[in-house]
């Protein structure tokens, strides 16, 4: 029962690690990446404005891509 256990892990790591997709940047490509709209977040008081108004009415901080008020409705 053990064994099976472990190989039915290891095939879902097997099958996770395939599934990850990582892509080479050409030289070429980095400039157009390295512009300041393509940055998470490209305006950085608007984004310290958003977590300063998520965190008033939440309570805490983090996660500030959840939806939803204050008061519990999504």
């Amino acid at each position: 029962m053990r064994s099976m256990q472990s190989g039915r892990l290891a095939g879902l790591l097997l099958v996770t690690a395939l599934c990850t997709a990582c892509e080479t940047v050409e030289p070429w490509q980095r400039g157009t990446l390295a512009r300041p709209d393509m940055a998470w977040q490209p305006d950085v008081m608007e984004a310290t404005l958003n977590d300063h108004i998520y965190f008033s009415k939440e309570a805490s901080s983090g996660g500030g891509q959840a939806a939803g008020g204050g008061c519990g409705c999504n």
